[in-house]
């Protein structure tokens, strides 16, 4: 039976082939595992594309090793260029109905691949395919440790669009948390006919951010699966302080790429723009919280530039923004604060919790909210 009214393509979901991109830099450690994961698909027409984005350690033999064992696997050597570059390379050379990235320190449950075409095949009789197929995904907390969790993450169970396919306005929670953009796979075609892709930015660099809203923003056709398959290895609060000591500036300048995009695109919907303000604050207090404002006038001017580019009513009217947050955006704008109220931040903070606590359980959603009341403490201790 052909899927083309769901998917744009003759065959049947069976038949179609998930191109997964794999951008590799140094690491050996994890990449078995990832690897192993793919082989083990339910879903069998895959191609697996090991873009080895000049490693210096045993990455490229360990890829290597995996494609002499399955053919699905190609390897491509490139000189360093950083994670956009890699995957725009995985993106040239892809020749599958789809394209998926797995990240090589993650890796996925086996039915991930054919779970997501199966659904899809369910909204037979479109008028237009199929764009982008999205699902929650497992943060690995405290990996490789004894005390090792997965946790669902901070959206599932909230994107609920009236229908579907739909677009990212009726379900603008996918905006607001991890770009995350390796829990979805997306029409190869759609990629290529909008021009989509990766900035190419030294190192990791955030890449992620201004392609989250690059693919979500410019279709109507977005399936949403409430199922998590892909398991994210969570960073460990030492190297996020490493990296935000390391590079301040980072998440400004992603921040402005997001902006920019949606400007280019001539975006509107406020719930839309709502996620990208609130976005703005979250990367703004991060920063704060460790490296602080004092004697870095470089943060101030970018705290500056972003609050020119954020609409006040849109601030003020947020309830998610912080009062210390919405005060310092006046003083750093210059404009008069209307009133503040504490009590819609309150009642907003009660909401997350409770959903922390449906979501994630009692005992880590008390964790959760010990850690915001010491960071929003130093937010407001440090501005």
């Amino acid at each position: 039976m052909s899927q083309r009214t769901a998917t744009g393509v003759d065959r049947p979901f069976f038949e179609q082939t998930v191109s997964v991109i794999v951008p590799v830099y140094n690491t050996e450690r994890y990449l078995d595992q990832a690897l192993e994961s793919l082989e083990r698909q339910t879903h069998q027409a895959l191609e697996i594309l090991c873009v080895n984005d000049g490693s210096t350690d045993g990455s490229a033999a360990i890829m290597r090793a995996h494609a002499e064992a399955d053919s699905r696997i190609r390897v491509i050597d490139k000189a360093n260029g950083g994670y956009g570059a890699a995957c725009n390379r995985g993106i040239e050379e892809a020749r599958g109905e789809w394209i998926a990235i797995l990240e090589p320190d993650d890796w996925i449950e086996p039915g991930m691949y054919a779970d997501m075409l199966a659904f899809a095949t369910t909204f037979g009789g479109l008028a237009r395919p199929v764009d982008i197929i999205k699902t929650p995904y497992w943060v690995i907390e405290r990996a490789d440790t004894p005390q090792q969790e997965k946790a669902p993450c901070a959206y599932r169970g909230r994107v609920r669009p009236r229908s579907q396919p739909f677009a990212v306005r009726d379900a603008p929670h996918l905006l607001g948390h991890h770009p995350s953009i390796w829990s979805a796979i997306y029409r190869r075609g759609f990629l290529l006919e909008r021009g989509i892709r990766f900035h190419e930015i030294p190192g990791s660099g955030w890449a992620d951010n201004p392609f989250l809203v690059e693919t979500l923003c410019q279709t109507e056709g977005i399936l949403y699966l409430d199922r998590a398959y892909y398991c994210y290895r969570e960073e460990t609060p030492e190297k996020t302080v490493e990296l935000a000591e390391r590079s301040p500036l980072l998440p400004f300048e992603r921040w402005n790429d997001m902006v920019d995009v949606l400007e280019r695109l001539g975006v509107t919907d406020r719930s839309v723009w709502d996620m990208q303000t609130y976005r703005g604050f979250l990367y703004m207090s991060g920063i704060i919280e460790t490296t602080g404002i004092e004697g870095h006038p470089e943060i101030r001017d970018a705290i500056r530039n972003m609050f020119s580019r954020m609409d006040p009513e849109l601030v003020f009217a947020n309830r998610r923004v912080s009062p210390a947050c919405k005060r310092l955006f006046a003083a750093y704008r210059g404009i008069a604060s209307p009133r503040i109220s504490e009590l819609d931040h309150i009642r907003d903070l009660v909401e997350q919790t409770s959903y922390a606590i449906w979501n994630r359980g009692l005992a880590r959603s008390l964790r959760m909210v010990a850690t915001y009341v010491m960071r929003y403490r130093a937010r407001s201790g440090r501005k």
